[in-house]
Protein backbone atom coordinates (compact mmCIF):
# COMPACT_ATOMS: atom_id res chain seq x y z
CA UNK A 1 0.00 0.00 0.00
CA UNK A 2 3.03 2.31 0.91
CA UNK A 3 3.87 1.84 -3.01
CA UNK A 4 0.19 2.94 -4.25
CA UNK A 5 0.23 6.10 -1.94
CA UNK A 6 3.87 6.89 -3.31
CA UNK A 7 2.59 6.92 -6.62
CA UNK A 8 -0.51 8.68 -6.31
CA UNK A 9 1.30 11.52 -4.59
CA UNK A 10 4.03 11.81 -7.12
CA UNK A 11 1.45 11.54 -9.56
CA UNK A 12 -0.30 14.13 -7.83
CA UNK A 13 2.93 16.70 -7.67
CA UNK A 14 3.40 16.03 -11.72
CA UNK A 15 0.47 16.57 -12.54
CA UNK A 16 0.18 19.76 -10.28
CA UNK A 17 3.57 21.15 -10.81
CA UNK A 18 3.54 20.41 -14.89
CA UNK A 19 -0.09 21.31 -15.75
CA UNK A 20 -0.13 23.85 -13.03
CA UNK A 21 2.83 25.76 -14.56
CA UNK A 22 1.42 25.76 -17.86
CA UNK A 23 -2.26 26.79 -16.80
CA UNK A 24 -1.31 29.53 -14.15
CA UNK A 25 2.58 30.88 -15.31
CA UNK A 26 3.09 29.75 -19.14
CA UNK A 27 0.92 32.67 -20.33
CA UNK A 28 1.62 35.31 -18.05
CA UNK A 29 1.44 38.83 -19.48
CA UNK A 30 4.99 39.96 -19.85
CA UNK A 31 6.24 37.26 -17.13
CA UNK A 32 5.06 33.61 -18.72
CA UNK A 33 7.51 30.76 -18.95
CA UNK A 34 6.40 29.60 -22.07
CA UNK A 35 7.21 26.43 -23.75
CA UNK A 36 10.66 25.68 -21.79
CA UNK A 37 9.60 26.85 -18.36
CA UNK A 38 6.41 24.20 -18.87
CA UNK A 39 9.36 21.50 -20.36
CA UNK A 40 11.27 22.03 -17.25
CA UNK A 41 8.47 22.25 -14.72
CA UNK A 42 7.34 18.62 -15.98
CA UNK A 43 11.45 17.42 -15.90
CA UNK A 44 11.66 19.27 -12.25
CA UNK A 45 8.48 17.23 -11.28
CA UNK A 46 9.90 13.90 -12.08
CA UNK A 47 12.99 14.47 -10.77
CA UNK A 48 12.11 15.77 -7.45
CA UNK A 49 9.59 12.63 -6.98
CA UNK A 50 12.35 10.12 -8.15
CA UNK A 51 14.75 11.34 -5.07
CA UNK A 52 11.56 11.42 -3.09
CA UNK A 53 10.01 8.06 -3.82
CA UNK A 54 12.26 6.09 -6.05
CA UNK A 55 12.95 3.78 -2.67
CA UNK A 56 9.32 3.38 -1.93
CA UNK A 57 7.83 2.59 -5.46
CA UNK A 58 10.48 2.82 -8.43
CA UNK A 59 8.71 6.77 -8.76
CA UNK A 60 6.62 5.13 -12.56
CA UNK A 61 4.07 8.36 -11.86
CA UNK A 62 3.07 7.17 -15.95
CA UNK A 63 0.82 4.03 -16.50
CA UNK A 64 3.23 3.57 -19.43
CA UNK A 65 6.15 3.26 -17.55
CA UNK A 66 4.48 1.12 -15.33
CA UNK A 67 3.50 -0.77 -18.86
CA UNK A 68 6.98 -0.39 -20.40
CA UNK A 69 8.61 -1.55 -17.23
CA UNK A 70 6.89 -4.82 -17.05
CA UNK A 71 7.41 -5.63 -20.79
CA UNK A 72 11.27 -4.66 -20.11
CA UNK A 73 11.47 -7.45 -17.00
CA UNK A 74 11.41 -4.72 -14.58
CA UNK A 75 8.25 -5.08 -12.87
CA UNK A 76 5.73 -7.52 -12.13
CA UNK A 77 2.59 -8.11 -14.08
CA UNK A 78 0.26 -7.97 -10.99
CA UNK A 79 1.27 -4.56 -9.97
CA UNK A 80 0.19 -2.81 -12.80
CA UNK A 81 -3.00 -2.07 -12.89
CA UNK A 82 -2.93 -1.37 -8.97
CA UNK A 83 -0.41 1.39 -9.81
CA UNK A 84 -2.26 2.61 -12.77
CA UNK A 85 -5.31 3.26 -10.47
CA UNK A 86 -2.85 5.00 -8.11
CA UNK A 87 -1.50 7.22 -10.97
CA UNK A 88 -4.34 8.24 -11.94
CA UNK A 89 -6.21 9.04 -8.89
CA UNK A 90 -3.90 11.18 -8.08
CA UNK A 91 -3.68 13.09 -11.33
CA UNK A 92 -7.61 13.32 -11.16
CA UNK A 93 -7.05 14.73 -7.55
CA UNK A 94 -4.25 17.14 -8.72
CA UNK A 95 -6.59 18.15 -11.49
CA UNK A 96 -9.28 19.12 -8.78
CA UNK A 97 -7.10 20.91 -7.07
CA UNK A 98 -5.15 23.10 -10.21
CA UNK A 99 -9.03 23.81 -11.00
CA UNK A 100 -9.61 25.54 -7.54
CA UNK A 101 -6.54 27.55 -8.01
CA UNK A 102 -7.24 28.59 -11.59
CA UNK A 103 -10.82 29.78 -11.23
CA UNK A 104 -9.90 31.88 -8.68
CA UNK A 105 -9.13 34.40 -11.41
CA UNK A 106 -12.15 36.25 -12.94
CA UNK A 107 -12.77 35.11 -16.38
CA UNK A 108 -11.15 31.59 -16.07
CA UNK A 109 -12.96 28.76 -18.00
CA UNK A 110 -11.57 25.37 -19.10
CA UNK A 111 -12.44 25.61 -22.93
CA UNK A 112 -9.08 27.77 -23.06
CA UNK A 113 -7.93 23.56 -22.83
CA UNK A 114 -6.74 23.45 -19.11
CA UNK A 115 -3.61 22.05 -20.40
CA UNK A 116 -5.31 19.31 -21.91
CA UNK A 117 -3.52 17.25 -24.91
CA UNK A 118 -5.32 16.99 -28.37
CA UNK A 119 -4.79 16.95 -32.13
CA UNK A 120 -6.11 18.68 -35.04
CA UNK A 121 -7.36 21.87 -34.35
CA UNK A 122 -6.70 21.18 -30.57
CA UNK A 123 -2.97 21.03 -31.12
CA UNK A 124 -0.75 23.77 -29.85
CA UNK A 125 0.65 23.92 -33.50
CA UNK A 126 -2.56 22.18 -35.28
CA UNK A 127 -1.23 19.08 -36.20
CA UNK A 128 -2.89 16.43 -37.43
CA UNK A 129 -3.71 12.99 -35.27
CA UNK A 130 -1.83 11.06 -37.52
CA UNK A 131 1.21 13.60 -36.68
CA UNK A 132 -0.03 13.88 -33.02
CA UNK A 133 -0.33 9.88 -33.00
CA UNK A 134 3.59 9.33 -34.22
CA UNK A 135 4.72 11.87 -32.19
CA UNK A 136 3.40 10.25 -28.87
CA UNK A 137 4.65 6.93 -29.59
CA UNK A 138 8.09 7.97 -30.20
CA UNK A 139 8.90 9.98 -27.61
CA UNK A 140 7.10 7.48 -25.34
CA UNK A 141 8.94 4.74 -26.53
CA UNK A 142 12.46 7.21 -26.37
CA UNK A 143 11.01 7.98 -22.30
CA UNK A 144 10.98 4.13 -21.30
CA UNK A 145 14.90 3.38 -23.42
CA UNK A 146 16.19 6.10 -21.04
CA UNK A 147 14.05 5.32 -17.89
CA UNK A 148 15.42 1.53 -18.36
CA UNK A 149 19.21 2.45 -19.50
CA UNK A 150 19.48 4.92 -16.90
CA UNK A 151 18.07 2.27 -13.91
CA UNK A 152 20.05 -0.47 -15.39
CA UNK A 153 22.32 -1.86 -12.51
CA UNK A 154 25.16 -1.65 -14.85
CA UNK A 155 24.56 2.51 -15.26
CA UNK A 156 25.98 5.00 -13.19
CA UNK A 157 24.48 4.66 -9.66
CA UNK A 158 22.38 8.15 -8.16
CA UNK A 159 22.24 9.62 -11.49
CA UNK A 160 19.19 8.17 -13.19
CA UNK A 161 16.50 10.69 -12.03
CA UNK A 162 18.48 13.44 -13.64
CA UNK A 163 18.40 11.47 -16.69
CA UNK A 164 14.98 11.10 -16.66
CA UNK A 165 13.79 14.24 -15.69
CA UNK A 166 15.99 15.93 -18.28
CA UNK A 167 14.89 13.04 -21.18
CA UNK A 168 11.03 13.87 -19.87
CA UNK A 169 12.07 17.72 -20.26
CA UNK A 170 13.68 17.37 -23.94
CA UNK A 171 10.48 15.52 -25.21
CA UNK A 172 8.43 18.38 -23.81
CA UNK A 173 10.51 20.72 -25.82
CA UNK A 174 9.85 18.78 -28.81
CA UNK A 175 6.31 18.10 -28.68
CA UNK A 176 4.80 20.58 -26.94
CA UNK A 177 3.57 22.26 -30.08
CA UNK A 178 2.39 19.04 -31.65
CA UNK A 179 0.13 17.15 -28.84
CA UNK A 180 0.83 20.10 -26.01
CA UNK A 181 3.01 16.61 -24.59
CA UNK A 182 1.14 13.51 -22.99
CA UNK A 183 3.46 10.18 -23.29
CA UNK A 184 1.31 9.88 -19.68
CA UNK A 185 -2.03 8.71 -20.18
CA UNK A 186 -2.74 9.95 -16.26
CA UNK A 187 -1.49 13.12 -16.77
CA UNK A 188 -3.82 13.51 -20.21
CA UNK A 189 -6.97 11.98 -17.82
CA UNK A 190 -6.04 14.58 -15.04
CA UNK A 191 -7.27 17.76 -16.79
CA UNK A 192 -9.41 16.39 -19.66
CA UNK A 193 -12.22 15.12 -17.36
CA UNK A 194 -12.38 18.60 -16.45
CA UNK A 195 -12.51 19.71 -19.73
CA UNK A 196 -15.02 17.22 -21.02
CA UNK A 197 -16.21 17.80 -24.50
CA UNK A 198 -13.44 17.60 -27.09
CA UNK A 199 -10.77 16.74 -24.42
CA UNK A 200 -12.19 13.57 -23.93
CA UNK A 201 -13.49 12.61 -27.31
CA UNK A 202 -9.59 12.93 -27.84
CA UNK A 203 -8.55 10.81 -24.98
CA UNK A 204 -7.94 7.73 -26.28
CA UNK A 205 -4.93 8.45 -28.25
CA UNK A 206 -3.14 9.74 -25.12
CA UNK A 207 -3.95 6.02 -23.71
CA UNK A 208 -2.98 4.39 -27.07
CA UNK A 209 -0.01 5.78 -28.28
CA UNK A 210 1.99 6.39 -24.86
CA UNK A 211 1.23 2.85 -23.95
CA UNK A 212 2.51 1.78 -27.66
CA UNK A 213 5.68 3.35 -27.44
CA UNK A 214 6.31 1.89 -23.84
CA UNK A 215 6.10 -1.29 -24.69
CA UNK A 216 8.14 -1.06 -27.75
CA UNK A 217 10.43 1.19 -25.25
CA UNK A 218 10.32 -1.70 -23.44
CA UNK A 219 11.14 -4.18 -25.98
CA UNK A 220 14.10 -2.64 -27.44
CA UNK A 221 15.82 -1.90 -24.17
CA UNK A 222 15.06 -5.70 -23.51
CA UNK A 223 16.78 -6.62 -26.55
CA UNK A 224 20.20 -3.69 -26.62
CA UNK A 225 20.49 -3.55 -23.03
CA UNK A 226 20.70 -7.15 -22.52
CA UNK A 227 23.91 -8.51 -20.29
CA UNK A 228 23.46 -11.97 -21.55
Amino acid sequence: MKAYGAEFIGTFWLVLGGCGSAVLAAGFPGLGIGFVGVSLAFGLTVLTMAYAIGHISGCHLNPAVSVGLWVGGRFPAKQVIPYIVAQVLGGLAAGGVLYLIASGKAGFDVAGGFASNGFGEHSPGQYTMVAGFICEVVMTMMFLFIILGATDKRAPAGFAPLAIGLGLTLIHLISIPVTNTSVNPARSTAVALYVGDWAVSQLWMFWVAPIIGAVLGGLIYKFIGSDK
